[in-house]
Formats: C-alpha cells, structure tokens, sequence
C-alpha cells in the first residue's frame, strides 16, 4: 500500500474518531442532563445511544486493521452509524430544549 494511501486513510480515521468522541461527550452531557431532570426515557435512549456507540468504537478499530477489500464498506458503514448516531443525539437535544422551555 502507498505512503498515499496509508495518509488518506489515518486522516479518514483521525476525522471519524474525533466525530466519536464529540458524540462521545454529548452523550454524557446530555445523560447527566436526564439523571438531573429524572427523565427516566430519556435515559433509555441515552444507554441505547451509548451501546450503539460502543458498536461504532468497535467498527472503527476494524476500519484500522480492514484491507483494501473490505475498506470502503467498513467506512460507508461507520459513517452511516456516525451519522445516524448525530441524528439521534440531535433529536434528545431538541427533547432537552424542548423541557426546559416547558419549565
């Protein structure tokens, strides 16, 4: 594999860890928010987020060790549970927000 390639591909992963680990502190903010606020379904989704992002870790260190074969589905895949995780952090945001204003 060219010296190229091996960059494109840590920059890739550098690029998708650090969009983990954002996700990564949004979600614990977003569960010490529930915990304060008793919101018990919310703490659900929360746990349920956080297993899926533990799923994503898990993906992300195949991404690392994948050859060229099975490169670009492993990235489309993690990009798509990457994305799709930010959608679901989003939407307990706009729940949070959407609390507090009630209050």
């Amino acid at each position: 594999m060219s010296t190229e390639v091996n960059i494109a591909k840590k920059l890739i992963h550098d690029k998708i860890e650090s969009q983990i680990n954002t996700a990564q502190a949004r979600l614990e903010t977003l569960k010490a928010q529930a915990q304060a606020a008793k919101a018990n379904a919310e703490l659900k989704l929360i746990a349920d987020l956080l297993t899926k992002k533990r799923a994503i870790d898990q993906r992300l260190a195949e991404l690392k060790s994948s050859g060229e074969t099975t490169y670009q589905q492993t990235k489309s895949d993690l990009e798509s549970r990457v994305t799709e995780l930010e959608q679901s952090l989003k939407g307990i945001e706009i729940r949070f927000r959407a609390m507090a204003l009630a209050r």
